[in-house]
């Protein structure tokens, strides 16, 4: 399976989670939260969706262009895999958070102004 991650690290992630489950009602797609070193939360998007776009600063993005190689965590479905848990498993197996929804929310977060409309043209 191919896909994109953005990591927010300590607090901010777990703010920028909860905001997009607020959005979202419920479902933003697959966020994997990290309970050791950075507590880190991980964000699963489409393939290729991360890749040449602006993201607010403490945001780190992990993506699919090719000639790349990135790894990120994944845990198990079920069982325990600490230090690893679901914030939010998939729905199903097409399902991942929204990317222009999570950037919108990162910049808000963080405070840090972007233009889209310029960057998608």
């Amino acid at each position: 399976m191919r896909f994109d991650a953005v990591r927010v690290d300590g607090a901010e992630g777990r703010r920028l989670a909860d905001m997009m489950d607020s959005i979202t009602a419920g479902d933003p797609g697959p966020i994997v939260t990290e309970s050791n070193r950075c507590r880190a939360v991980y964000f699963y998007l489409p393939a290729g969706s991360t890749a040449h776009r602006v993201w607010a600063p403490g945001v780190t993005q992990f993506n699919s262009v090719s000639g790349t190689v990135s790894y990120v965590p994944v845990p198990a479905l079920s069982g325990d895999t600490w230090p690893l848990f679901w914030y939010c498993p998939p729905s199903n197996p097409d399902r991942f958070v929204h990317p222009a929804i999570l950037r919108n929310a990162a910049a808000a977060l963080f405070g840090h102004p972007m233009s889209f409309a310029e960057e998608e043209s």
